[in-house]
């Protein structure tokens, strides 16, 4: 498999060093819970749910949720979380390029999988995100703008593995999601990158 492995992803938690972690819920959640984007009852999947920060968001607000991550550590940590508030929710360890759900998803929210993924698994990842959905069922992304100078001589540096808007909008075409008109709202790295924020629906 092409870019990090999973013993990779389990000893940065293991040992902490979860530098892309913010230590909460990611603002734009609330921005999208605000605009009335996440439903009570919506049966929703959040890919490379880490910690489970917003795992606790969504089931406070009344989601039905399921968080995935293929790295045990992480899963544990997530399911702790959600036990500790004493929220329902299922996180489940599982290789997101295989996974399939009982029934077809409302929303998937898809923050951190995307960029730590390798290129090489971006059409298999998009193509298991549209069967996830059900039709008119909606991906909230957040995709990183990760611009590195050893980019501009064609290496491919990650992760976090730039999402260009031009590939993101090859990845996921005009004729398989509705996409919105841009401009499109900017979040904010601490690591000097930002996020563009989206919601595309699947036709």
């Amino acid at each position: 498999m092409a870019g990090p492995d999973r013993e990779f992803w389990q000893q940065r938690f293991e040992t902490g060093q979860t530098a892309w972690d913010r230590g909460g819920p990611h603002p734009q959640l609330s921005a999208w819970l605000d605009a009335g984007l996440l439903r009570p009852g919506e049966r929703i999947a959040v890919p490379g749910c880490g910690r489970g920060h917003e795992l606790a968001v969504l089931a406070r607000a009344g989601l039905e949720v399921t968080g995935l991550d293929y790295t045990p550590a992480a899963v544990d940590i997530a399911r702790a979380k959600l036990a500790q508030e004493r929220l329902p929710g299922r996180v489940e360890q599982a290789d997101v390029l295989a996974w399939r759900p009982d029934h077809a998803l409302d929303v998937v929210y898809e923050q951190t999988c995307l960029c730590a993924l390798h290129p090489d698994h971006w059409t298999t990842y998009a193509e298991q995100l549209q069967r996830w959905l059900k039709p008119g069922g909606r991906l909230l992304a957040l995709f990183m703008q990760a611009r590195r100078e050893e980019s501009e001589h064609g290496q491919v540096i990650g992760p976090p593995y730039h999402c260009d808007i031009n590939a993101m909008r090859a990845l996921f075409p005009q004729a398989l999601w509705k996409w919105p008109a841009p401009p499109y709202a900017q979040q904010a790295h601490e690591r000097g990158w930002f996020e563009l924020a989206l919601v595309l629906e699947r036709r």
